[in-house]
């Protein structure tokens, strides 16, 4: 038997993430369906959602700053903290029968991309120091697993609720989710690690992730390609409401549902990819899976129909989600504990900057009634990122392989 399953830190933590992880995620399903379907069919929710992207981007390397100084649980307990105190006002606003204004949108929105982009990198950060090197693969994949799960159940009760349920419902069960993950997470045993140094300049120790990543380029290159189908997954958050809406002529009970698709799929990928990484190595699994998201990506543009919708979407979701899971465990394992939140900090960075220029596309086509050609775009980004993946990966084989001939031969 695997020793993560006998280990109960895992599972306040797997607990703490599907409650949170539901409770946000039928949120965040719900505000971008009201913003695209009463607003103005997704031109608001577009520069919403390049906005945040924005903020999101200029605070990413201080979160990975503070990811590697501080305690990761105080962080990530902090995190559940402003979730519930930031939701709880807005609940109350319709238990008072007041009308829920575009600005309240924007504020929940906001601050729950906001919790996202704190929460990830801190509880990545805090995975790999409680946990052995031995259990990475297998404590991935289980937290993919659990990720999709829950987004497979927040699919589904957005389904049923978000047309025939008031708003201050929903955010009544986000905030009761967020308070029950901080109990979880403080249930955890944790005796945290020797982490950066307080000394030093601050711009130096902020880019030491940076730094790391020059030194080691052809590792860059591989890491930032193959975030790419992640990158291709937030941005389609903005763009399946309006295809959905728009080109696929459906409700909000079909984009419930295609979460809840997306979710099964990624939640497969959870299961197959360990054993897979384990045959094939974390980076030829990765090459895989990009190689699946590809596919997936392309072949969207010539379906119409909701079966041919929702079988494209398993395999975007097991190409992401299987990349994620392979991607993450190599990171683990190369990657320094101690400037692990910087590291990881810099591709979120980039890959945001990179999300504000597809945004500010994808919300111009969307304006002029020609959201498919979103679909265009990422095919090619995606293209790209393959080849660079493929190549690097077997740059770094060579590299390798050529490191032990050299050893052998000394």
């Amino acid at each position: 038997m695997n020793r993560l399953y006998r280990d109960r830190r895992f599972y306040f933590i797997l607990f703490a993430n599907v409650l949170s992880s539901i409770g946000s995620g039928i949120t965040m399903i719900a505000i971008p369906w009201l913003l695209v379907t009463e607003i103005d069919r997704g031109k608001t929710f577009g520069y919403i959602t390049i906005l945040m992207t924005i903020i999101n981007f200029i605070f990413t390397p201080w979160i990975g700053h503070l990811v590697d100084r501080f305690s990761r649980k105080k962080i990530l307990l902090f995190g559940e903290a402003i979730g519930f105190l930031i939701v709880i006002p807005f609940f109350a606003i319709g238990l008072l029968g007041l009308d829920y204004r575009i600005w309240h949108y924007v504020i929940l929105y906001g601050t729950g991309s906001l919790y996202y982009t704190l929460f990830y990198p801190a509880i990545f950060a805090f995975n790999q120091e409680i946990f052995d090197k031995s259990v990475y693969k297998t404590l991935n994949g289980m937290m993919e697993i659990q990720s999709q799960l829950s987004s497979v159940i927040a699919g589904a009760v957005a389904a049923m609720l978000v047309s025939f349920v008031q708003l201050h419902w929903l955010l009544l069960f986000d905030a009761i989710t967020f308070l029950c993950s901080f109990i979880l997470f403080n249930a955890v045993p944790y005796s945290p690690k020797l982490k950066q140094s307080a000394n030093g300049p601050y711009w130096i120790k902020l880019t030491e992730g940076y730094n790391y990543m020059k030194n080691n380029r052809i590792l860059f290159w591989f890491l930032l390609a193959s975030f790419m189908p992640f990158i291709g997954v937030m941005v389609t958050n903005y763009v399946f409401p309006v295809y959905v809406a728009d080109v696929l002529k459906e409700d909000a009970s079909i984009y419930g549902m295609q979460s809840m698709v997306y979710g099964i799929g990624a939640a497969v990928a959870g299961i197959i990819i360990p054993f897979l990484a384990g045959k094939l190595g974390n980076t030829r699994s990765i090459v895989v899976t990009v190689l699946i998201y590809l596919i997936g990506i392309a072949m969207i543009l010539f379906v119409k129909s909701i079966p041919s919708f929702f079988i494209l979407t398993v395999l975007l979701a097991f190409g992401n989600a299987g990349t994620r899971v392979a991607r993450n465990s190599f990171l683990m394992e190369v990657v320094p504990n101690n400037i692990i939140g910087r590291v990881d900090s810099l591709f979120r960075a980039v890959g945001l900057g990179i999300r504000v220029v597809l945004l500010i596309a994808f919300t111009q086509f969307a304006s002029s009634n020609n959201i498919s050609m979103s679909f265009y775009l990422l095919t090619i980004l995606i293209t790209a990122s393959f080849l660079i993946v493929f190549i690097t990966e077997r740059k770094m084989k060579r590299k390798k392989m050529l490191s032990v001939s050299n050893t052998m031969d000394g």
